[in-house]
């Protein structure tokens, strides 16, 4: 048994370290080692194996993923996701950001490990050094070219040992040399420019589920500007949202400053995350998976309050935003608990216009230019302007917000006046290219034009509610995208880039609000609470406004389904070209060849060898064993140490072959006078030959090909 243990744990260790080249930093040691011990723990009793392998799988299930096995589909999706992620992601990943690979990682350690550990502990070499090939193999090309002649090395080193451990007898002393040799060979030429290009390793960017889309950006939606935008025809999927079936937008950043006649993203100020205290239970949960999004920050449902990414290094910039300083990639998961309260328009209508300090004092959140902050809320402002000559431009909007809202007597109540103003009036409409005026573009936004996009209506519609003063910001990310009803996720493309108005109101915090009309871009959703459907419908606060149950789906417009007919939560995109499947395959042909033409090579060598004599005697003793390993491939097991008349009989009794004359030929030469042993020699290889041919002929197919890949005659059993 420690024979066995000693010559299980050196392919467990190559194995181990070839997968693990495929993290940074590497910070997880024990871990790694506690999968390698369960793996070879099976091999270690002798009695029992397969129980021991189903509980040493189960431990590793757990420690791998995070889940039991009583939870087989999560585990699943887990693996699913870290395996499809090895085709999209570089190599080395940062196993804090994606741990979904590192389970897949820890998996593959598991998994070849326990199959070479069970070969070892059966003596089968032949399926060891196959589990240790492919288990050291797969990721050494994952890794690329770095450090190709030591992993190489250490591959090598660790078959010697196996085969060294396994063998019933002495090792022919040609093995060594010869599998150096091939060994040294394909360690050179997977090191050469001119195999590493190419076919042979392009395979590592091929994705086994779908083509991965590339990153996109939406920093023109981040980064408030009223030149116009564009959104690409093809869209992108780029978040997948475990989340309740409730309609939310999904925010990203805040614009906190309204200066050089835009809204602007700045360090995050205490107001920002000031919201009333509750329950951990009341909280929204979601589990956010980053597919194709090329920026840092973190995005969360209505207000986040924290973000878990695990040992992920995310930079907090303050309760409610995170980054990661490094960008996100596709595979990175995260989750966050957000603050999303429903209150009715009833309970906003008794909000009272009482504003903490956080929000009121000069440079928050009424400063409507840097330096200015507007009165509270009711009292005169027709002459604010007046004292600030330097803004006398936004004349307009003031007097726009005073003739639509300055007569409502609560902040809910001026809020869903302009809100309705903007959406439902008619007097707005959208578009993507709208006129701008240089000097001052939300006035010209509002006063003249009235047609542009989501930056135009929550800036003009923020910056008014800081006229009337009530706190307001703007914020952007995403609206809610389409609901996927049978994986509990809503679906996000790069076309639901979204901004919107966030309001104070006390004993809530911040509020969304969406002054985007609705017959805007088809793939804005709508927002569900109770507070903001009323708000959009302009129906009259009270305690009697309607309190739906549930989202109103069917009136939210989702990408994918306008005129398609496809179902919702998918896209009418083109497949992607699947050929991973083809080339994977492909190249797992390539790996069999060689390692069966490396079976090959080494007998062919070992045989070889023996005949560079010009020793009659020895010739005949070359041929005796070339016919004692034949028949050894064969499982004809008293070949081992027969003599040239006992193999004759075998070959007579097994194979119904006449082995006459190369036994004559083969024991002149071995034992006859020394004048005729140089021509019996020649007679007896021809002789053998002949011999083996006829032995051929007389196997089927299967025999033949088992014979041919054999280890028998190296001096393993099987």
């Amino acid at each position: 048994m420690p024979r066995t243990l000693l010559t299980a744990a050196v392919p467990a260790a190559v194995i181990a370290a070839t997968w693990l080249r495929l993290e940074s930093p590497f910070d997880y040691p024990p871990t790694a080692l506690v999968i390698v011990l369960l793996a070879l723990f099976p091999a270690a009793v002798k009695r029992l194996r397969l129980p021991a392998a189903v509980v040493a799988a189960v431990l590793a299930a757990r420690i791998a993923f995070g889940e039991w096995p009583r939870h087989p589909g999560r585990i699943w999706t887990h693996f699913e996701h870290g395996f499809l992620d090895f085709y999209d992601v570089r190599t080395p990943f940062d196993p804090r950001i994606h741990g979904d690979m590192r389970g897949v990682v820890l998996a593959a350690i598991f998994g070849f490990v326990l199959a070479a550990g069970l070969a070892v502990a059966a003596r089968r070499p032949g399926l060891a050094l196959g589990a240790l090939l492919v288990g050291a193999g797969w990721p050494a090309t994952l890794a690329g070219s770095r450090s190709g002649l030591p992993v190489g090395a250490a591959i090598l080193v660790a078959a010697l040992a196996v085969l060294a451990g396994l063998t019933s007898r002495r090792v022919p002393r040609a093995v060594v040399p010869v599998a150096a040799a091939l060994a040294l060979a394909a360690v050179t030429a997977s090191a050469s420019s001119a195999v590493a290009k190419g076919g042979l390793l392009s395979w590592q960017r091929w994705d086994f589920y779908n083509a991965p889309a590339q990153p996109v950006s939406v920093s023109y939606v981040w980064n408030a500007q009223y030149s116009g935008i564009t959104f690409p025809k093809k869209r992108t999927r780029v978040l997948e949202i475990e989340a309740p079936r409730r309609s939310l937008f999904w925010r990203a950043a805040v614009l906190d400053d309204f200066t050089a006649d835009r809204w602007v993203e700045t360090v995050p100020q205490r107001g920002d995350w000031l919201e009333p205290a509750v329950p951990s239970s009341q909280l929204v949960r979601q589990r956010v998976h980053v597919l194709a999004l090329a920026d840092t920050r973190l995005v969360g449902a209505s207000v986040p309050v924290s973000f878990d990414a695990g040992d992920a290094p995310i930079a907090s910039r303050g309760t409610g935003f995170a980054e990661l300083p490094s960008g996100l990639t596709r595979g990175f998961a995260y989750t966050v608990e957000s603050y999303a309260p429903r209150p009715t328009a009833a309970e906003l209508t008794r909000s009272p216009a009482d504003y903490p300090a956080e929000l009121t004092e000069r440079g928050t959140f009424l400063d409507v230019w840097p330096g200015v902050t507007a009165p509270a809320f009711g009292a005169p402002r027709r002459a604010f302007l007046d004292a600030h000559p330097s803004i006398a431009r936004y004349t307009p909007l003031l007097n726009s917000a005073l003739d639509i809202a300055g007569n409502e007597r609560t902040p809910y109540a001026a809020t869903t006046a302009l809100l309705r103003w903007f959406r439902s009036s008619g007097q707005f409409r959208y578009t993507n290219r709208p006129a701008v005026d240089s000097e001052a573009p939300l006035v010209g936004f509002v006063a003249d034009t009235r047609a542009g996009y989501c930056q135009q209506f929550a800036g003009a519609m923020a910056l008014m509610l800081r006229y009337l003063g009530i706190p307001a910001r703007v914020a952007v990310g995403f609206s809610s995208g389409t609901y996927d009803a049978k994986r509990g996720r809503w679906l996000v493309s790069d076309h639901d880039a979204h901004a919107w108005v966030e309001a104070w109101f006390r004993g809530y915090g911040w509020l969304p609000f969406d002054p985007t009309p609705a017959a805007g871009r088809p793939e804005r959703g709508q927002l569900s609470a109770p507070y903001a459907r009323a708000a959009a419908a302009g129906g009259v606060p009270s305690s009697q406004a309607p309190q739906p149950s549930a989202p109103d789906l069917g009136s939210a417009h989702h990408h994918g389904e306008q005129g398609t007919g496809a179902r919702p939560g998918f896209t009418t995109a083109a497949p992607a070209r699947r050929h991973g499947h083809t080339s994977l395959l492909l190249l797992l042909l390539l790996v069999a060849a060689a390692v069966c033409g490396g079976i090959i090579a080494t007998k062919l060598a070992v045989r070889r060898v023996r005949y560079l004599t010009r020793d009659p005697r020895r010739i005949a003793g070359a041929c005796r064993r070339e016919l004692a390993e034949y028949l050894l491939d064969q499982q004809i097991e008293g070949a081992r140490s027969a003599t040239l008349h006992e193999l004759g009989a075998l070959v007579r009794h097994e194979l119904a072959v006449d082995p006459d004359a190369f036994v004559a030929a083969a024991t002149a030469a071995r034992f006859g006078p020394p004048e005729g042993s140089g021509a019996a020699a020649r007679v007896a290889r021809r002789e053998l030959r002949s011999l083996l041919r006829g032995v051929r002929r007389r196997l089927n197919t299967r025999d033949r090909c088992r014979g041919l890949f054999s280890l028998r005659s190296l001096g393993f059993a099987q």
